[in-house]
């Protein structure tokens, strides 16, 4: 028999599962009916939302508890990096799909479209001959400008790498047990993630309002949104990991040999640090 040491924790009977599918399931409905023209759908949406942010909260309060109280050992050290892992391995395939659908598009559909080696141009798209960007054959996008690599964009590339030395600095400030030095570098991570955050704000404003590039512009549009929206969200999700990882640095949770929470949200953002440094050279540089 395994001694105490190397036992995996059972938690307590807890409602929060069954009250969290409650919740995504209201959201779901409002979802589904806001889609549909239903005047209270948006309202049942937002109840959702707001139930599973709760939710969220309480949950993620009882497990820190946990932590904190010392009822996780090695063994569960040891599955919650497991767990962390084989997250991120889902979310880079998750941004593998939104890259292979721009592949997809610009190094065969659009070869396809402009005949290649077998004239295919004549039963696709007879007459096509627009070069990436493109709106679509017949201009079906409107006209619009691409967004360009070297000013906004590259500075949220210099950002978020300049916040990956951050956290990592902040890591080994935590290591050496200095609170002072960790809830510096982190505060100067959130900045900078805060800082990325409003500059790609001001980039879909621009991006409407003077390129007249939308959703609707054709694959590019809908590509260049995807890919930069669904990533935005991830940095914004990262912000907000970062911010309760600092309030708990303050609150000294973590020890120099025990603070898988702090590694696991360093890793995340390191994750989202080299997604954008791979979107921005295939999205905006080539």
């Amino acid at each position: 028999m395994a001694g105490a040491s190397e036992q995996y924790y059972v938690p307590h009977s807890s409602f929060w599962p069954i009250v969290a599918s409650i919740s995504l399931t209201i959201g779901l409905v409002g979802a589904a009916g806001w889609f549909n023209g239903n005047a209270s759908g948006q309202t049942v949406l937002l109840v959702g939302l707001g139930l599973v942010t709760v939710i969220i909260l309480g949950w993620f309060a009882t497990v820190v508890n946990e932590s904190v109280k010392g009822a996780y050992n090695a063994q569960v050290n040891r599955s919650f990096r497991q767990g962390m892992m084989w997250f991120i391995f889902s979310e880079v395939m998750f941004f593998g799909a939104f890259f292979g659908a721009l592949f997809y598009s610009r190094v065969l559909v659009l070869p396809w479209l402009l005949g290649g080696d077998f004239s295919t141009h004549e039963y696709l798209w007879k007459g096509y001959g627009e070069s990436w960007p493109t709106n679509g054959p017949g201009d079906l996008g409107g006209d619009f400008r691409s967004m360009g690599a070297w000013g906004i964009p590259a500075l949220n590339t210099f950002l978020l790498l300049t916040s990956g030395t951050t956290i990592t600095l902040a890591h080994w400030a935590l290591k050496e047990n200095d609170r002072l030095k960790t809830v510096l570098w982190m505060m100067a991570t959130i900045a900078l993630g805060l800082l990325f955050l409003a500059f790609q704000v001001y980039e879909y404003i621009h991006a409407y309002s003077e390129l007249n590039l939308t959703l609707g512009s054709g694959i590019y549009g809908s590509t260049f949104f995807l890919l930069t929206g669904f990533h935005g969200m991830h940095v914004t999700l990262g912000t907000v990991m970062l911010i309760v990882i600092t309030a708990r640095v303050i609150s000294g949770h973590f020890t120099p040999d025990n603070h898988f929470a702090f590694e696991g949200v360093a890793w995340y953002w390191h994750f989202v640090d080299v997604i954008w440094l791979v979107l921005f050279i295939f999205v905006y540089v080539l």
